[in-house]
């Protein structure tokens, strides 16, 4: 008998109200391939659904209710079970780091407009380090801060690769702003990897770094203000607010920024979570 009930044909109305959406629903997803009917008749055009499609419809509707894009359902819906749990997972995945940064961007406007930016910085932990001098072999380019993700993740990817032919990686890569970095100012920003064999960096970089215009050059011994912060707060305009937090915070105890500032990237950028601590945003102080 639930054969019988699955194979009975519903007028697109009648299915509408047993799916709980709409007819314009019904229509666009015939459209993307979503949801097609079973039945359309020649002469008058009028769609006809099977009983069993009730739960695709239903699962169509639930996942729009997450905001998931019309192609991105049609992936899910058109994919097996485990895949179409990890194509889920990744989507989820991703609004989560969205909604974190624009938490943090939220807070940071926040603060902007209400007059209470100091208030919105003294949330951040500022302190000082001292970093011996360090041999990085780097890659300097002038980008806009809408391109500088793409950059940085490519540019200390070929440089980290670079250095496991120069005695391999010594400390955490970092990225130093020689100028402002944003959407109308493009730097420039140099990326940079610290290495253990001075003589391989500059052999590598004579014989195959011209391609991306590498250079070695010493790192000098630097007293570093720096704050922590997470993936979901390296985003821009949101990374303003820790840059802003530690020029105040070295202002307040007497010491003078004594080079360009910089990010300092400490942990697995692809392994760590929204809320996970990856980044120091550091200036030289004296």
């Amino acid at each position: 008998m639930d054969d019988a009930r699955d194979d009975e044909l519903l007028t697109i109305g009648a299915f509408a109200a047993r799916a709980r959406l709409s007819a314009k629903a019904l229509r666009l997803y015939d459209r993307m391939g979503l949801l097609v009917p079973d039945h359309v008749d020649e002469v008058t055009g009028y769609r006809y659904y099977r009983t069993g499609q009730t739960e695709r419809a239903r699962l169509v509707a639930l996942l729009r209710q997450l905001d998931m894009p019309l192609a991105k359902v049609a992936e899910v819906v058109h994919a097996d079970g485990p895949g179409a749990a990890g194509l889920l997972d990744a989507y989820w995945a991703g609004v989560e780091a969205r909604v974190a940064g624009q938490r943090t961007l939220a807070d940071y406007l926040r603060g902007r407009l209400s007059g209470r930016s100091s208030e919105v910085n003294g949330k951040f932990v500022v302190r000082t380090v001292d970093v011996p001098a360090q041999v990085v072999i780097s890659e300097t380019r002038h980008t806009l801060a809408g391109e500088l993700p793409a950059w940085i993740g490519a540019s200390l990817g070929r440089l980290e690769e670079a250095a496991r032919e120069c005695g391999g990686v010594t400390a955490a890569p970092f990225v130093v702003y020689h100028a402002e970095v944003s959407m109308e100012s493009d730097g420039p920003a140099e990326s940079c990897v610290p290495v253990a064999d001075e003589a391989a960096a500059r052999a590598w970089s004579e014989e195959r770094g011209r391609a991306w215009q590498s250079r070695v050059r010493v790192e000098p011994a630097r007293r570093l203000a720096r704050t922590r912060i997470t993936k979901a707060q390296v985003a821009h305009p949101q990374i303003l607010a820790a840059f802003e937090a530690v020029e105040e915070w070295v202002a307040a105890q007497g010491l003078t920024v004594a080079g360009p500032c910089r990010e300092v990237y400490f942990a697995d950028w692809e392994a760590s979570g929204p809320e996970d601590p990856v980044c120091d945003i550091a200036f030289p102080v004296s």
